[in-house]
């Protein structure tokens, strides 16, 4: 083992770093090729040191593929939002809550918006079955029961079946712009806790997050009032992590929710420590001031909010450069608060 050649990230690698080079250059096509050379390394470096653990390099293998294959399905969508709609399998079609995610899925469509699910039946099919197969996209997982693909994806070129939950989950949030939570069990729940973590933590950037019952339903009412009296209480959370959801009791309402977040705000991305906020419109000399004001807890000491222009690294990859933008020296904490603040973008 002390013979074996070890390999690094760096260019030290001699004659291995040559023929990965070679190996590029004749594959042809290759974009970002510093990125292509690390997952080869990856997987060289993996292979030295696995030993007799062939189940960790199939699990490393499965994952490589799968998630190669959602970024060739959802690649050529990129530049259309897409709202993943999580929710019970087991809800038949005529009940009221099936009715409303079949509304939701319809509403979104006209709006331009693509729906993402899981692929099988109940909420599932049924916000498929408004949003129309053109506009959907399935997000399966194999299970030994319960999980077929519904009749609106099955077969689609928009259908992935995954093997590990993980992957499936980096898939439904990744390419959301959008979460609606409908009632749903045990999977709904574990998506609905997932999501909440990812963006009150910061690893999902902030996005709209519905919870959407019928009318005089209690499904969200009830998780929420244990929120507050459980985890508010003992101070587990803050009370500002109550504004990275809504809850709503109509399609109509829900998607007026995802379109007033986007009606200013676009986009964000941090460059050099600063956090660049893209807007789909100029922000008035006047709300910048007011939200300076409100919104100086977010900001590290001796911070600013201010008008910017395209920093390098974005005009570099071409991203949104046109739009104009303000950038925020933000603590990197306060992501309840933030999302606040971009409803104070918004007008709202």
């Amino acid at each position: 083992m002390s013979d074996i050649m070890k390999l690094h990230f760096t260019r030290t690698n001699g004659p291995v770093d040559d023929a990965i080079d070679l190996l590029i250059r004749t594959a042809e096509g290759i974009e970002r090729p510093e990125y292509v050379r690390e997952m080869i390394l990856s997987a060289l470096k993996a292979g030295q040191e696995a030993g007799s653990d062939t189940g960790g390099l199939k699990l490393m293998n499965t994952t490589m593929k799968e998630m190669r294959f959602t970024a060739k399905a959802f690649g050529p969508y990129a530049d259309v939002r897409k709202v993943t709609v999580f929710g019970s399998a087991r809800v038949p079609p005529g009940e009221p809550i099936y009715e409303m995610a079949r509304e939701f899925g319809g509403r979104l469509a006209a709006e331009g918006y693509m729906v993402i699910t899981g692929g099988g039946a109940g909420i599932m099919q049924a916000a498929h079955e408004g949003a129309g197969p053109e506009h959907s996209f399935g997000v399966n997982i194999r299970l030994p029961f319960e999980q077929r693909p519904n009749p609106v994806v099955e077969g689609s070129d928009r259908l992935i079946t995954y093997k590990y939950f993980f992957n499936r989950k980096v898939a439904f949030l990744k390419e959301a712009d959008a979460v609606a939570l409908f009632p749903g069990g045990f999977g709904t729940l574990d998506e609905a806790m997932e999501t909440l973590t990812l963006v009150q933590t910061g690893k999902r950037n902030p996005l709209p997050l519905v919870l959407v019952d019928e009318p005089g339903g209690t499904y969200w009412s009830q998780l929420i009032k244990f929120m507050q009296d459980e985890l508010l209480s003992r101070e587990y959370v803050s009370a500002t992590d109550f504004a990275i959801f809504e809850q709503v009791f109509s399609a109509e309402e829900a998607v007026a929710k995802i379109k007033k977040f986007y009606y200013r705000y676009h986009s964000l991305r941090y460059v050099d420590g600063k956090l660049v906020i893209r807007l789909a419109s100029p922000l008035p000399a006047d709300r910048l001031a007011k939200l300076r004001k409100e919104f100086a807890d977010i900001l590290l000491s001796e911070g600013d909010i201010v008008p910017a222009a395209a920093y390098a690294v974005e005009v570099e990859d071409q991203d949104y450069v046109d739009l104009p933008r303000i950038a925020l020296d933000f603590n990197r904490k306060d992501f309840g608060r933030l999302r606040s603040f971009i409803k104070g973008i918004n007008g709202a």
